[in-house]
């Protein structure tokens, strides 16, 4: 929508799912740095003050854009596992590809979104609950297979997401293939699940 078209009025979720698919246009287009709320605005065709009204503050907004990725991720992987047979290579394997799988369909924007919110205390606090969550999901799925106490699950689970992490970093940059990144965190996930 241009800035010289009046904007339809559109209920509040709608509204802000096209700033948010707005904004991620602009991330893809020129980079974490053109993101601004006005830019936003201007491109949705809408005024200032609504894009402030949905996010506050442009951290609030990248807040929202790592969010949606994370939750439309979230979903897919849900619907993969509820599909996976129960043994604890196939588990591993459905980890690892869909970790990276994750990565790879959010683009380099999700990696550009984390970075531009490097230091940002309420980022933190949001990144903390989001890797909590991984941890919990990882624990459920892998505690049938495991061979440690449930304390010890959790580390290895918070390993798990940190490994991934790294790894998801390099096939992003190109140093890896996806393949290998899976099969990396994979062969991890099956050793410390084996490993008392």
């Amino acid at each position: 929508m241009s800035s010289s078209a009046p904007a339809r009025r559109l209920p509040k979720a709608e509204r802000r799912d096209q700033l948010l698919e707005t904004a991620m246009s602009i991330v893809r287009e020129q980079g974490t740095d053109a993101l601004t709320l006005g830019y936003v605005a201007e491109r949705a065709g809408v005024s200032k003050p609504i894009a402030y009204e949905h996010f506050g503050t442009r951290s609030g907004l990248l807040i929202a854009l790592y969010k949606q990725i994370d939750e439309r991720q979230a979903a897919t992987v849900a619907q993969d596992f509820a599909r996976t047979p129960k043994r604890l290579g196939d588990v591993a394997a459905l980890i690892g590809e869909s970790y990276m799988s994750c990565f790879r369909t959010a683009g380099p924007e999700c990696h550009a979104i984390f970075a531009a919110l490097k230091g940002d205390e309420q980022m933190e606090r949001v990144q903390q609950e989001l890797v909590q969550g991984y941890v919990a999901f990882y624990r459920d799925l892998l505690a049938p297979y495991a061979k440690v106490d449930d304390d010890e699950l959790r580390r290895r689970c918070i390993a798990i997401v940190g490994a991934g992490e790294s790894l998801s970093r390099e096939m992003s940059a190109g140093r890896m293939t996806e393949m290998d990144a899976a099969r990396t965190l994979a062969s991890l996930i099956e050793r410390w699940m084996r490993a008392d």
